[in-house]
């Protein structure tokens, strides 16, 4: 039987690409019974009734899975953070961050709407910008107005599938635009009694760009639970202090009142940012109070 991928997903329906033409599937109810949910991004065999019309027989195996935004198999995935309208927050990056290194998927940070930043703000935000890459992260600056850093980020999108994230408002669909002005995707602006933005993407689709890469439009969110990470495992989704547990005296150190603690030494001597540290402390009791599965 044929396969192919998932570039679509609503109402019931999976829109599968197989090579050249798309076929419109449903699910067998098997998957309903063994609570198996295809994915955008899921490799599927089906069987086609005509050329447009068939049914997904069978999800091949993942390699990841995100649940917010619901994709599989990602390459990697691109944080779209304003700088400005939202405010930039280093809060909500660093949870974006551990979700996505908790699933091994490479993040890349994309900050958008430099065009709205005072030369102040720009400096301050500069501040965050060299931090980040001191950690390892690789750092786009754009904006889609003036069309900065779009070529510098399409060469990351070749040959490979990206998931766009990032709280709404940020400017994902206008950065896609930017990239492509064909896809005239919707749009809005950011509320001033929220502040924040609409949620214009409604589900989540696989867009072709640049012939070669298949890029996510997934719908905006402010809020990342870790429902899925164990306390001990945290610290490895901070590179800066993954690279370093192992000087730690006691095994399973947690970095918070152990002693000889390698942690806590790079963070007095300014080897880690202490946001950094201080968002770390914050998760962590989010995740120790976090209520048991059954």
């Amino acid at each position: 039987m044929p396969e192919g991928k998932i570039i679509k997903a609503l109402s019931g329906f999976y829109y599968v690409l197989d090579q050249d033409q798309i076929i419109q599937c449903r699910g067998r109810g098997v998957f309903r019974k063994n609570k198996i949910t295809p994915l955008v991004g899921d490799t599927v065999v089906y069987q086609a009734e005509n050329n447009r019309e068939g049914y997904i027989m069978e999800v091949k195996e993942r390699i990841n899975e995100l649940i917010r935004p619901p994709i599989a198999n990602v390459d990697q995935a691109i944080l779209i953070f304003s700088a400005k309208e939202p405010d930039f927050s280093s809060t909500l990056l660093d949870r974006f961050l551990v979700i996505i290194e908790s699933n091994d998927i490479n993040p890349i940070i994309c900050l958008t709407k430099l065009d709205l930043l005072t030369d102040e703000e720009k400096i301050h935000l500069m501040n965050f910008v060299n931090d980040y890459e001191k950690i390892g992260y690789q750092i786009i600056l754009s904006s889609s107005k003036t069309k900065e850093g779009i070529n510098e980020l399409l060469p990351y999108l070749d040959e490979k599938i990206s998931v766009f994230a990032g709280q709404s408002g940020v400017g994902k669909s206008s950065l896609l635009n930017a990239i492509n002005p064909e896809l005239a995707l919707k749009t809005s602006h950011i509320s001033s009694h929220l502040g924040r933005g609409k949620h214009t993407t409604r589900h989540v689709e696989l867009i072709e760009i640049n012939n070669s890469g298949l890029v996510a439009d997934t719908p905006g969110f402010s809020a990342l639970e870790f429902d899925e990470l164990e306390a001990e495992n945290l610290s490895n989704c901070f590179p800066e202090m993954a690279q370093r547990s192992s000087e730690c005296k006691f095994r399973g150190c947690l970095h918070v009142n152990e002693p000889k603690c390698a942690i806590k030494n790079a963070l007095e001597n300014n080897e880690i940012a202490d946001y950094r540290y201080h968002h770390y402390l914050q998760f962590l009791q989010e995740i120790r109070e976090r209520k048991p599965r059954y």
